[in-house]
């Protein structure tokens, strides 16, 4: 069926809906290697390594040491971080809870860019491949009617031209779908290691404050 011919005119037999799917796709691609590399460089330091070294920061009195600790990691984690200990060091207890929980509000709002532009791409992207089969389906059993008896060689190419929307849908939603579920699972995991970064961090604050 594709033998011979060019991606320009393979596009074609699908109809215009194909050009469409395959900008959602080109766009769900940019968007999931864009965040699997975010994820990857924010990854990079582990919660117990950060939290050990932020902690024997903070224990010995080395809040700036501590800082600039929290300025070298890129992760989540270390924002929080750095807003709370700059917070406990010039405005107290109280003040640091308050910065790391907007701090941690805004880290999560910021690993969500983009993820509602997959999530509806996986959604979207089926709807149109089914939309582009009937207006397939449609023009097969408009061009039938005008060759007469002969046209079921008409029809059965017509369809089978027009279910290549369907499946480039598919194609596009089912990759779209599972990388979704995977950088919302991820960003969950983030948010656990910034709470968890954050009720250790007070913890270490406070009693080297008490002390």
């Amino acid at each position: 069926m594709f033998e011979g011919k060019s991606i320009i005119e393979i596009l074609n037999m699908g109809g215009w809906t194909l050009y469409i799917l395959l900008g959602c796709s080109i766009l769900s691609i940019t968007i999931i290697c864009y965040k699997v590399f975010e994820f990857w460089s924010k990854s990079r330091v582990t919660r117990a390594e950060f939290i050990k070294k932020i902690s024997s920061y903070v224990k010995e009195g080395k809040l700036d040491e501590a800082i600039d600790y929290c300025d070298r990691v890129n992760s989540p984690m270390a924002t929080v971080s750095k807003v709370g200990i700059v917070a406990f060091r010039e405005r107290g207890e109280r003040s640091s809870e308050e910065a790391m929980d907007r701090e941690t509000m805004i880290q999560t709002v910021q690993l969500e860019t983009f993820t509602t532009i997959l999530a509806t791409l996986g959604s979207m992207t089926v709807y149109i491949g089914l939309f582009g089969t009937v207006l397939g389906i449609i023009s097969a059993f408009h061009d039938i009617s005008a060759v007469g008896a002969g046209g079921i060689t008409v029809i059965i190419g017509g369809v089978s031209e027009a279910l290549m929307a369907t499946a480039a849908g598919l194609s596009v939603a089912v990759p779209a779908s599972a990388a979704y579920n995977f950088i919302a699972k991820k960003i969950d995991k983030f948010v656990i290691q910034m709470e968890y970064c954050i009720s250790a961090l007070e913890e270490v604050l406070f009693k080297s404050r008490s002390k």
